[in-house]
């Protein structure tokens, strides 16, 4: 068989593998580099160890520590709720709020899904208190988190400028980040018009407990660290994870943060996740076997089309498999050569954008994340674990997960991901 096949078919065993027997796809795909590169003779350890990305790992896990801080301290859940409260009796701004603290929470920093959980914990609150559907304020926040996951600063915006920045490839991130908001904007109205959100009416009372609550000194400074370490990585052009690194320290030091409970916070299956798929993929694009990849993607394309079936390809992966684990890691490499193949005629900003918003909402299933977060915020209400039981929930995030790539995919068809480039 040829080596560059097998190495393929390798990567597709341990992503079905770790999907069947839910184990660590990052773990897997390093053992099998191993066994593939020792087995074939073709790669020396140095080789394998060499798609370990030592920046990677850096970032992601500077990014996951300071806002692990960031996280215990309660900064930013506080400044939610008040932003939150600020609403009063305009209803109509909740829903766009519930998106907002999405968006905003995972652009911060921590990504998609620690944010996934937040939006969520606001979401069942402010269901009940406004009356707005709670399924329908759950989508929302995490549609928010969707979009907002690509900011520069977030595992999954390093990730994808890495992936980029191996091919030469420049696509900002102001463009992945209008492009995710255009498609998730648009995937939020239907939502907000399926629960028929246009007729709920403004309560008549509201809770005041918030302006009881008050910022300390300590959550004060941790506010400050995330604007300064944003301002370095901005303005300084720091890499992040080195910013966040310092910001971590310089509050561990303070006594601001816990060094041991940041530690624990810190998502270690994820950044070996990652970071182990890389290793498998080093080999892979040594072997030759990810142009061979991309010819068979494009000879499916047309110019017109290559953008819907690159995202739809990459829903469809993302619904048995991790979006920042596995989709982007797999696909994201060939956007290059797609281009080239198709005469350079697709823009490569629209093929990154459906590869990084399709894997994304496509986590709306309940077997994914999103979906998962959905239906745990549901089933610990005592109201809505009633009134939601898990069999219907399931099938209805279900159909959302479905019903939402085929919007999009049509979207994709009438070239709307071609708006910002």
């Amino acid at each position: 068989m040829d080596m560059g096949l097998a190495a393929l078919l390798l990567l597709l065993i341990t992503v079905l593998v770790g999907f069947v027997k839910k184990l660590n796809v990052g773990l897997l795909a390093i053992a099998g580099a191993v066994v593939l590169g020792y087995g074939s003779g073709l790669f020396k350890g140095s080789k394998i160890i060499s798609g370990f990305s030592a920046n990677l790992f850096m970032i992601l896990l500077g990014i996951t520590l300071f806002f692990g801080i960031i996280q215990n301290n309660g900064c930013i859940e506080l400044s939610m709720r008040k932003l939150v409260h600020i609403c009063g009796h305009h209803v109509w701004l909740i829903p766009p709020l519930v998106y907002g603290v999405g968006f905003i929470f995972a652009a911060m920093g921590p990504g998609c899904v620690p944010a996934m959980a937040f939006a969520a914990a606001v979401a069942i609150p402010l269901a009940h208190e406004t009356g707005y559907h709670p399924i329908m304020l759950l989508l929302l926040g995490n549609l928010g988190t969707y979009c907002g996951r690509f900011s520069p600063i977030t595992p999954e915006g390093v990730l994808i400028q890495e992936i980029l920045g191996n091919q030469g490839i420049v696509v900002p991130s102001s463009v992945l980040l209008l492009n995710t908001f255009l498609g998730t904007l648009l995937l939020s109205v239907l939502v907000f018009l399926f629960y028929k959100g246009y007729q709920v009416k403004a309560p008549e009372k509201s809770s005041k407990t918030v302006d009881e609550l008050h910022f300390t000194g300590a959550q004060l400074v941790a506010l400050g660290s995330v604007a300064v370490m944003i301002l370095l990585v901005l303005k300084m052009g720091m890499n992040v994870g080195l910013a966040s690194f310092l910001m971590a320290t310089l509050l561990i030091l303070l006594g601001i943060g816990d060094e041991k409970s940041a530690f624990k916070s810190v998502p270690w299956s994820t950044l070996i996740m990652v970071c182990g798929v890389g290793v498998l993929m080093n080999l892979v694009i040594a072997t030759g076997e990810i142009n061979l990849l991309a010819q068979a993607i494009s000879k499916a394309m047309t110019p017109s089309t290559a953008g819907a079936l690159m995202g739809l390809l990459a829903g469809v992966m993302s619904w048995f498999s991790s979006a920042i684990g596995v989709v982007f890691p797999t696909l994201l490499p060939t956007v290059g050569l797609v281009g080239e193949n198709l005469g350079g005629t697709v823009p490569l900003s629209e093929l990154v954008s459906v590869v990084a918003l399709f894997a994304s909402v496509a986590g709306l299933s309940p077997a994914s994340t999103g979906g998962a977060v959905i239906m745990g915020a549901c089933g610990i209400d005592d109201e809505y674990g009633k009134k939601y039981p898990a069999e219907k929930l399931f099938l209805e995030l279900l159909l959302w997960a479905i019903g939402s790539i085929a919007v999009l995919t049509l979207l994709a068809f009438l070239g709307l991901f071609r708006i910002f480039v």
